[in-house]
C-alpha cells in the first residue's frame, strides 16, 4: 500500500512539474524520439534567429554603404561636368583655375567617403583591415595651386572582404575592398626582364589577390603563365612579344596585390616585385605600371585644369572619369543585388522560424486540459486509496509505541 501511495505521489509531482514548465518532456526517457526531434528543432531555430539578426544588421550596413557610394557618384558626376566645361576653349585661364579648385575640394570629400566608418567604428571600405583608414593621402605642391594639395591617395586596406553567414552555408560580404570600388582602370604590370630562358629552381608559390599559385621546379615562363591564367585570380598573364617579359593585367578594374610566397623569389627574379615592401606597394621600380584609381583620375583632371591643358582634359581626363564612374556604378548595382538577396532571405527566415516553433511545440508542448484531467484523476485515486488504507489498516497501540 505504501509503495503504491508513494508511486502515485511521484506521478502527481511529476505531472505538476510538467504543468509548471508547460512541457511534457522533463527527461529523455519521457519520449526519446520527440526529445531528439525537439533538440534538432531548437538548434535550427537558434541558427535561424542568428541568421535573421545578421540579415538585419547587414541590410543596415548595405544601406549606409549605398548612400556613401551614391554621394561619391554625385561627386564624380560634378567633376565630369567641370571637366567638360574646362575642355571648352571659351573659358579663361582664371576660370579653369577656379574649376580646378572646385575639383580639388571634391577630391578631399571623396577621400572622406572612401575612409567612411560604419556604426560599430570599423572601416567600411577597408576589406578585412577594419581598424585603420583604408586610404592614406600624401600632400605636395602642384603647379598652379596655392599651397599644399593632395598628390597621392594610396589604398592600404586589406584585399579580402569580411563575410557573415545569412543562411545555411550562404555568406554575404559585410565589408568592401576600396581597391576594387575606388578603382578606374584595369591594372597592368609590364616587366623589363627577359624571361625566355627562365625556369623555377625549387618548388615555389605565388600569391595574386590572395590566391595561391603553386609552381614546381623546372617550370618555365610559359608554365608560369598557364598556371596563373588557370587559377582563380582575376588576372591574365602573357609574354611580351618584343622583350619576352612577363605582363600581368587585371580582368576587371581593381588594384592587383602580387607577392612571392614564403621562401620564393620567382616574381622578384622576373622583375615584378621587390622583397622589401608589402603589397600592393611592392612593385619593382623598373616595372611599367598602368591603370589608376578614381583619385588618380580626379587629380589628373585637376592638374590639367590648373595647367590649362584643354586637350588632355577632354581626352584622357574624361575617359578616366567615365571609367571610374562606370566602376562605381557597377559597385552600386552589386550592393543593390545583395540588398535584394537579403530581403528575400529575411522573408524566408521570418516564415521558417514560426514554422519550426510550431513543429517543436507539437513534439514537446503539454496539453494543459488533458494534464489537469489526469492530475484530478490521480488526486481522486490517491484520496480513495488513503481512505481505504485508513479503514483497512487501523492504528494499534504498537503504532503509537513505535
Amino acid at each position: 500500500m505504501q509503495h503504491h501511495l508513494r508511486l502515485r505521489e511521484f506521478k502527481m509531482n511529476e505531472l505538476q512539474n510538467k504543468m509548471a514548465e508547460q512541457t511534457r518532456i522533463k527527461e529523455l526517457r519521457d519520449d526519446p524520439l520527440a526529445a531528439a526531434h525537439s533538440t534538432k528543432y531548437q538548434s535550427h531555430i537558434t541558427r535561424l534567429e542568428r541568421y535573421l539578426d545578421n540579415t538585419g544588421k547587414l541590410q543596415g550596413r548595405l544601406q549606409v554603404a549605398e548612400q556613401y557610394l551614391q554621394s561619391g557618384n554625385e561627386l564624380l558626376h560634378r567633376v565630369r561636368e567641370l571637366a567638360i566645361q574646362g575642355a571648352n576653349g571659351t573659358y579663361t585661364a582664371d576660370q579653369r583655375r577656379m574649376m580646378a579648385t572646385e575639383v580639388n575640394s571634391y577630391l578631399s570629400e571623396l577621400v572622406e567617403i572612401a575612409n567612411a566608418r560604419s556604426g560599430d567604428g570599423t572601416a567600411m571600405f577597408g576589406g578585412d583591415a577594419l581598424a585603420a583608414n583604408p586610404f592614406r593621402t600624401l600632400s605636395g605642391s602642384v603647379p598652379g595651386s596655392n599651397g599644399l594639395v593632395l598628390t597621392d591617395v594610396m589604398y592600404i586596406g586589406g584585399p579580402a572582404r569580411s563575410q557573415a553567414e545569412v543562411s545555411e552555408g550562404s555568406l554575404i560580404e559585410t565589408t568592401f575592398a576600396g581597391g576594387d570600388i575606388f578603382w578606374a582602370e584595369q591594372h597592368a604590370i609590364m616587366t623589363d626582364v627577359n624571361a625566355a630562358t627562365y625556369s623555377v629552381d625549387d618548388a615555389a608559390t605565388l600569391l595574386i589577390d590572395g590566391v595561391n599559385i603553386d609552381l614546381k621546379a623546372g617550370d618555365n615562363v610559359y608554365s608560369i603563365i598557364a598556371k596563373i591564367n588557370e587559377s582563380d585570380a582575376a588576372v591574365r598573364a602573357s609574354l611580351d612579344p618584343v622583350q619576352n617579359s612577363l605582363v600581368l593585367r587585371s580582368t576587371y578594374p581593381h588594384q592587383l596585390r602580387i607577392e612571392d610566397g614564403a621562401g620564393s623569389t620567382v616574381l622578384q627574379d622576373l622583375g615584378v616585385v621587390t622583397g622589401r615592401d608589402e603589397p600592393p606597394h611592392n612593385l619593382a621600380p623598373e616595372a611599367r605600371v598602368s591603370g589608376g584609381s578614381v583619385f588618380d583620375m580626379i587629380m589628373y583632371v585637376r592638374d590639367q585644369l590648373w595647367n590649362g591643358d584643354v586637350i588632355d582634359v577632354s581626352g584622357a581626363g574624361l575617359r578616366g572619369l567615365d571609367q571610374a564612374q562606370h566602376n562605381l556604378l557597377a559597385s552600386l548595382a552589386d550592393l543593390g543585388t545583395r540588398s535584394e538577396r537579403l530581403q528575400i532571405i529575411e522573408s524566408r527566415i521570418s516564415y521558417e522560424i514560426p514554422e519550426m516553433r510550431r513543429r517543436n511545440s507539437e513534439e514537446v508542448d503539454l496539453d494543459l486540459s488533458e494534464a489537469i484531467l489526469d492530475l484530478k484523476m490521480l488526486e481522486y485515486a490517491h484520496q480513495a486509496a488513503l481512505q481505504t488504507a485508513g479503514r483497512v489498516l487501523r492504528q494499534t497501540l504498537l503504532d503509537f509505541l513505535r
